[in-house]
């Protein structure tokens, strides 16, 4: 009985863990390798269906170019004054995007590129290989950057 209960168990972890890695929820690593940003339901409904909320930085620089500690690190490039004093772990990255006839691909949304401190409208899609490919652009889809996240968990 008690190993019946630990595989009915242990396939319902496996069953969780599998859809996960068919969805675009879940904590990614970005093509710079330099963030982990966590996909997940938006909390208000306004942000859309999906959020991503930076979760992990591996070694982030201050204004003068050393490495700061990951829990201090500001949002010192964004164009608004008002938000370069904002710590970057737990900063809003995705938001805005509507669904698709594929549960996996959202378009018309907005990412935030900490590198240089602008906002992008965006489309993104689970791949076949099991990556996230980001699109960020500036009018339509045709003038931008495709970028490829690798997936942490």
């Amino acid at each position: 009985m008690r190993s019946a209960v630990l595989v009915a168990l242990l396939c319902m972890l496996a069953s969780g863990a599998s859809a996960q890695q068919g969805s675009v929820m879940g904590t990614w690593l970005t093509a710079s390798g330099k963030a982990r940003i966590l996909i997940a339901p938006c909390p208000h409904p306004k942000g859309g269906p999906i959020c991503g909320t930076v979760v992990g930085l591996i070694e982030p620089r201050g204004p003068d170019g050393t490495v700061v500690a990951p829990d201090v690190a500001t949002d010192w490039r964004n164009t608004d004054p008002a938000l370069r004093g904002r710590k970057v772990l737990g900063m809003p990255l995705i938001w805005g995007f509507k669904k698709t006839s594929d549960p996996n691909t959202f378009e018309e949304g907005q990412i935030y590129n900490g590198e240089n401190g602008k906002i992008y409208n965006a489309n993104i899609s689970l791949q076949p290989d099991g990556k996230l490919r980001l699109r960020g652009y500036v009018g339509a889809p045709m003038f931008g950057e495709t970028q490829l996240w690798t997936r942490v968990n």
